[in-house]
């Protein structure tokens, strides 16, 4: 009888292992093909760009320590930035798909927005990984000369899946 409980016993618990064991790696598996495309996008859009990358905790200790910098909201203003931005985020615009060259006008406010210090810190976002707006501006302030810049991938939708405090435009 104690034989049989014992058995019993480790019948059940291989039973527990292999089934949580093949539900992991039926997840593990899941989107995988979708989170390498993303990745190997993400990674040419930052080669190609020449600028750094930040997570969301980092530039959240960043704000919290009062590290000294700007960050750029991407989005369209009402449609986004107006309903939801990092604190202290500014908004300027740009378009998703990549830009290949920059009109004197946009040139202009860019180098107004991120002011004349080229070592200044500079953060972009936009809406999440898959968004370029972010690429766009990071891109285009190192073409401009600037040194410090960094792109916030996961955007509004991490910082905001993060728990961190959200402003509005009031």
């Amino acid at each position: 009888m104690m034989k049989r409980k014992a058995v019993l016993g480790v019948a059940i618990c291989l039973a527990l292992v292999f089934g949580f064991a093949g539900a992991a790696l039926a997840a593990w598996g899941a989107r995988e093909l979708e989170t390498e495309k993303v990745a190997v996008t993400f990674a040419a859009e930052v080669a190609r760009g020449g600028y750094k990358v930040v997570a969301t905790q980092e530039l959240k200790t960043w704000i919290d320590q009062k590290k000294p910098m700007l960050i750029v909201d991407t989005m369209p203003f009402d449609a986004s930035y107006k309903k939801q931005h990092v604190p202290g985020a500014v908004q300027m615009e740009f378009p998703i798909p990549e830009m290949t060259k920059l009109d004197d006008k946009t040139k202009a406010a860019l180098e107004k927005l991120l002011g004349p210090d080229k070592n200044r810190l500079i953060v972009f976002y936009c809406g999440f990984v898959k968004c370029t707006r972010s690429h766009n501006g990071a891109m285009w302030a190192v073409k401009l000369g600037y040194k410090n810049v960094y792109r916030h991938p996961g955007g509004i939708k991490a910082w905001d899946e993060a728990g961190y405090p959200i402003e509005k435009v009031k």
